[in-house]
């Protein structure tokens, strides 16, 4: 396999805590309250761009989308149950087996693959859509990862990308209190010089052949514990949507 994005201690981070993908209350709990919140955005991105009813039955049925750094399926999933025909790729061999069975456990059909966007580009795969979720700030180059994932797009395809901004605020919350506090994640899952600001993601998706058709921030609410989207607060945890050319 190609794999050369992948950064072989990011990888091992995630092995490490394969097993509990699906458990709220395990290492992934900050994704599973995150997850209602990321969903909310990626379906309204996707019915927009396709036009898409998401009254309707399987409202994306018919579009091929990958989500690149798919981990144990916790988007995979509902993209499957939309109607979506879905790759989930992860570069932590671990995840995939865990990805499968909880997929058949569910009754859904998702091509779960151990490999890089680099692997799939060189075999010629294409979608309508590709996940890039809390992905670009663990690969060795994002530069070079989002020229991947842009590769793997089709004209007009639509990729919906996520990672956490870089300031003070963002270290306080997404390391200290995350990691260090609340005890979410394990010590070291982020590295604070590698979180990208909203500015030089729309900078390097442009550089990438991408068009940045819109950005909102994912913001957490420790009143009523839960997350919800914002025009406007952007420090933390964001969201961007772009479109390759047709």
């Amino acid at each position: 396999m190609t794999l050369n994005t992948i950064d072989p201690a990011e990888v091992a981070k995630f092995e490490a805590m394969a097993a509990e993908w699906w458990d709220p209350a395990g290492k992934f709990k900050p994704l599973h309250m995150l997850n209602p919140c990321r969903l909310d955005y990626i379906t309204a991105q996707i019915a927009a761009e396709f036009d898409r009813d998401l009254r309707q039955p399987l409202p994306f049925k018919g579009l091929r989308l990958l989500d690149i750094g798919c981990g144990g399926g916790l988007l995979s999933e509902p993209m499957a149950r939309l109607g979506a025909e879905v790759v989930g790729a992860d570069a932590a061999a671990r995840n995939i087996p865990v990805a499968q069975v909880h997929a058949e456990q569910m009754g859904l059909t998702i091509d779960y693959r151990h490999c890089a966007a680099e692997d799939l580009a060189v075999a010629g795969e294409v979608f309508d859509v590709v996940l890039n979720m809390e992905v670009v700030e663990h690969v060795a180059d994002p530069q070079a990862f989002l020229t991947a994932c842009h590769g793997l797009l089709k004209p007009g395809g639509l990729m919906i990308c996520s990672t956490l901004n870089r300031n003070p605020k963002s270290f306080m919350m997404g390391i200290v209190g995350a990691e260090w506090v609340m005890r979410w994640l394990p010590k070291g899952t982020h590295d604070w010089s590698k979180f990208i600001t909203p500015d030089e993601l729309y900078a390097m998706l442009e550089a990438a052949g991408m068009r940045p058709v819109d950005r909102k921030g994912m913001v957490f609410n420790p009143i009523t514990w839960g997350w919800s989207l914002s025009a406007r607060d952007l420090s933390v945890n964001y969201v961007t949507a772009s479109v390759k050319p047709g």
